[in-house]
């Protein structure tokens, strides 16, 4: 029997409208106010610490996320409440779909199987695929590879988990340094930056395809692999 060509994913702010900041400053905001902190500074600062924990030794994401926070409110020296985290861990198992992903993914499944390489852990991932409602022939988290991206080791636990070779898997992500970047050096066949928020890329790392959402991706696939719908 043929292998079935394959796109693998980013999971969140891929397929997931998973905005951490826009999650955390209804929780700190009045806090920062009282201090006087730039809502956007300390978001940022946040943003990179969870970068930073990431590139890590692998440790629990949920664990990266409560630190992360605290750091920073320590930083920015807004007090802590026991509950901020459990607010924020809780709103991010409820974080929807794009909308134009189920109906996306429900057309590629036609000619594609479907991969996901997550930068999150076994026991937050099913809240994600229970949002996107569309099933998945892989998924692949951070904790089963002991390591998230843009480490190599990531997506190695992901090319081994796939019947197809490396060369000719699509992957189809938003985050610039976390799937584009890495995917290049490591041989990834086709690989499409699904650039929701504008961003600027860069040819250093071409070749590339950019979308704006997932909507153009099912046509986009066939055509790379050279298939009809059926």
């Amino acid at each position: 029997m043929a292998i079935r060509p394959v796109v693998s994913f980013d999971c969140y702010r891929t397929l997931i409208d998973f905005d951490l900041n826009r999650a955390t400053l209804p929780i700190v905001r009045a806090r920062l106010d009282d201090v006087g902190v730039d809502h956007d500074r300390f978001l940022n600062d946040l943003s990179v610490m969870r970068f930073q924990g990431v590139v890590q030794p692998y440790r629990r994401y949920k664990d990266i996320l409560r630190d992360s926070l605290e750091n920073c409110m320590l930083l920015h020296g807004v007090p802590w409440a026991d509950d901020d985290f459990d607010r924020l861990w809780e709103e991010a198992k409820s974080f929807p779909a794009f909308p134009e992903v189920p109906p996306a993914l429900t057309e590629l499944r036609e000619t594609h199987e479907l991969a996901i390489l997550t930068n999150s852990d076994d026991d937050l991932i099913p809240f994600g695929l229970e949002q996107i409602g569309v099933p998945f022939d892989y998924v692949v988290t951070a904790e089963q590879a002991r390591a998230y991206k843009p480490r190599p080791a990531a997506f190695e636990a992901l090319f081994r988990r796939l019947p197809q070779r490396r060369d000719s898997i699509i992957h189809a992500a938003q985050g610039w340094e976390y799937d584009i970047m890495p995917t290049k050096a490591l041989g990834v066949g086709h690989r499409v930056w699904v650039n929701r928020y504008g961003r600027a890329g860069s040819q250093a790392y071409a070749p590339y395809e950019e979308i704006p959402d997932l909507s153009p991706l099912p046509e986009l696939a066939r055509k790379i692999v050279g298939v009809e719908r059926p």
